[in-house]
């Protein structure tokens, strides 16, 4: 095993790269501002799905040439929206908590489409009750 002093070495050469590359990064953001560009930062945690150096848009899929959009089926009973709306107007009142147990969905995906259900005034919200847009 070698000794210590090589481990330190070797940290302190990477400490040293990385302040000299968060330099060089508060430098060409500080041009970039200057020229009218748009600086942003992503905040620390989770990289994105994409993975480093892809582009946006790009997938993991080696497959992924093609650039028209897949057409999606429509469902035979009606979309989940429709569905939670169908629910809502026969259930006046309902919560979106029952309303997922009722349709065997989960709640979070739920209260994403009750939401956009709301934008479009298709159902009204009164605290944690959920009515139909016309009643």
């Amino acid at each position: 095993m070698p000794p210590a002093n090589v481990f330190d070495e070797a940290r302190d050469a990477l400490e040293r790269s990385v302040r000299e590359l968060r330099e060089q990064l508060s430098q060409a953001e500080e041009a970039l501002e200057k020229l009218g560009g748009k600086v942003t930062r992503r905040s620390p945690g989770r990289p994105g799905r994409r993975g480093p150096g892809r582009p946006k848009g790009s997938t993991n899929k080696a497959t992924s040439t093609t650039t028209a959009p897949r057409k999606r089926r429509k469902r035979r009973g009606g979309t989940r929206a429709d569905q939670a709306v169908q629910l809502i107007e026969s259930q006046p009142g309902i919560s979106a908590s029952d309303v997922a147990k009722t349709m065997k969905i989960k709640p979070n995906y739920l209260y994403r489409v009750l939401g956009d259900l709301e934008k479009e005034g298709r159902v009204k919200k009164d605290g944690r009750q959920y009515y139909p847009a016309g009643g």
